[in-house]
């Protein structure tokens, strides 16, 4: 070995793997340096007009509200049950950082819409109901989408059914 190799190996900015290490040490440091490049990469890239992937999706299940809802007079009388569930992929949410409420949307306040989109007038289908309530969603909050699913747990039919439902989805 010359003074120079001597030289070289005190030079090293990396320490090398100890015995029995495998290697490991420089395999994470490959992954790590491979992970930076990707990000980088993603710099150079030109804007794209599309919405970027939500970073936050909301889902209530099972908000249970009694409507006047149905095709026929006895249906919108007598009322029912109603069972609504709804996701809303979040267009800005900085509530992952700040964890401020006022930073994403309030489901609390989502449900109060919902119940009130459900008492303002009598609907006769549940499709027409999953379109007002999914409409005023993405009226009302900065969402990429909203999917909202309404039940009738027991539906007024001759037959044995478990549930009755209808989905709506919207893009804003």
């Amino acid at each position: 070995m010359s003074a120079d190799d001597e030289t070289d190996d005190f030079q090293q900015d990396e320490p090398e793997p100890e015995d029995g290490d495998g290697g490991a040490a420089e395999e994470i440091r490959d992954e790590i340096d491979g992970a930076e490049d990707e990000f980088d990469e993603d710099d150079d890239e030109e804007e794209d007009d599309s919405h970027p992937e939500p970073e936050v999706t909301i889902e209530i299940s099972g908000l249970s509200l009694y409507t006047h809802m149905g095709v026929s007079a006895a249906e919108r009388e007598i009322g029912q049950r109603l069972l609504v569930d709804l996701r809303l992929d979040v267009a800005e949410c900085d509530a992952t950082v700040t964890d401020r409420i006022d930073d994403t949307v309030d489901y609390g306040e989502v449900c109060q819409l919902v119940w009130l989109i459900a008492q303002q007038r009598e609907y006769r289908t549940l499709e027409r109901f999953c379109a007002a309530v999914a409409d005023r969603l993405i009226e009302r909050y900065e969402l990429y989408s909203v999917w909202v699913k309404a039940s009738k747990p027991e539906p007024p039919i001759a037959l044995s059914i478990g549930e009755v439902a209808v989905e709506v989805w919207r893009e804003a």
